[in-house]
């Protein structure tokens, strides 16, 4: 099992969980972080070392790479497990994967975590079908896609937050919190420091326009742990502030009360879709990056409308994603509108697509593939 960064750990920790419950002979090794580790994985190497993000920092630690990829191939070749799981992270697992079916073209190899070529690259897919056997795709839309592109076989098992979706769905009691007037607006700014430095400023302007038309709105932004000094000293420049929260009891208690949301584009579109929060979204990149708009293939970034299947959530992008064109758009899902209406029935499409039958959760169904795959090489 191979993991390349903290998303894949917590995907990593709860499969092996699952694993164990479906075989529990089950040994497991590989390359892990804390999550992983704590369920008992030696891992080859401190997951720091390749979980790295951006142009610059790969660029530096591109020889540590180099050699991790190498030593984690290594050791799959010398282990021969049944099964070789890479976990997200395609930039680093994938080079593991090419350099493993060269040694050993018979050992199966399943993905779990389809990289993104419904988006940008699509000529990935059908690359893939040279390493990898099985794809366990998080979004139902990704099988059809896959099939689309050539792609390896793709099964279709579950996003992991519909295992957590009863922390930030609301009850009746929220419903009816929801319904007073004038209601809590999320800001949601990002994870990442680059996404809060560039957006936090203006949700914050946003946050000013709205109130003068919604003057008693309770404002309230979740704060990432490791980035909420900056956070605190960006808010404390404006006249208007939110309400700053920690922890995740009290972020997702405001996902279940809140009447409308301002939000980056990412998984917590997601979060906000199956909380049924009407959202206005928004999202901005660096001037070099702003040149992946000519190759992303994808009729929106939003997941709920790649989801649904149409852009039922609205969108701002780059220059689009200003003061007032967001204030525009977030100001009609505060009252009982039929945007807000429509985002509602929106939501009921995207999480009967995304639910998974008879109570299965993504990690036993991710685990029941993997299983199948062993017993198949066994078999073999």
């Amino acid at each position: 099992m191979v993991a390349g960064e903290a998303s894949g750990d917590q995907l990593g920790f709860k499969l092996m969980q699952a694993l164990r419950e479906a075989a529990s002979d089950v040994t497991i090794s590989g390359v892990g972080g804390a999550a992983m580790v704590r369920e008992g994985l030696s891992s080859l190497f401190p997951l720091e070392d390749i979980a790295v993000m951006g142009i610059v920092p790969v660029l530096r630690r591109l020889p540590l790479l180099r050699a991790r990829i190498q030593q984690t191939a290594q050791a799959v070749i010398a282990t021969r497990p049944d099964v070789l799981v890479l976990i997200d992270s395609p930039d680093f697992t994938h080079r593991v994967a090419r350099i493993v079916r060269a040694a050993l073209p018979n050992m199966p190899v399943v993905d779990y975590v389809s990289p993104s070529v419904w988006a940008w690259r699509p000529g990935r897919a059908r690359k893939m079908r040279g390493y990898v056997d099985h794809v366990l795709a998080l979004l139902p839309f990704e099988p059809a896609a896959h099939q689309r592109l050539g792609g390896p076989a793709c099964t279709y098992v579950g996003h992991p937050l519909i295992e957590r979706a009863a922390e930030w769905q609301p009850t009746a009691n929220d419903m009816a919190a929801r319904a007073q007037p004038p209601g809590t607006l999320l800001l949601l700014p990002g994870s990442r420091r680059s996404e809060i430095e560039r957006l936090l400023p203006d949700f914050c302007r946003v946050l000013a326009l709205v109130t003068k038309t919604v003057p008693a709105l309770r404002a309230v932004l979740p704060a990432v742990p490791q980035h909420e000094a900056r956070i605190r000293a960006i808010v404390a420049q404006f006249a208007v502030q939110p309400e700053i929260i920690t922890g995740e009891a009290a972020k997702w208690a405001a996902f279940r009360q809140a009447r409308a949301a301002l939000a980056v584009s990412g998984t917590v579109t997601l979060e906000l879709a199956l909380a049924k929060v009407p959202m206005v979204t928004a999202y901005r990149v660096s001037p070099p990056e702003t040149l992946l708009r000519f190759i992303v293939t994808a009729p929106s970034i939003i997941l709920p409308n790649l989801v649904h299947g149409e852009n039922f959530i609205p969108e701002f992008l780059q220059r689009d994603a200003s003061p007032h064109n967001l204030s525009a758009a977030l100001l009609p899902l505060l009252a009982e509108s039929e945007a807000r209406a429509a985002q509602i029935r929106g939501f009921g499409v995207v999480e009967a697509r995304m639910a998974l039958a008879d109570g299965k959760t993504p990690s036993a169904e991710a685990a029941r593939h993997i299983l199948g795959s062993m017993s198949a090489r066994t078999m073999s």
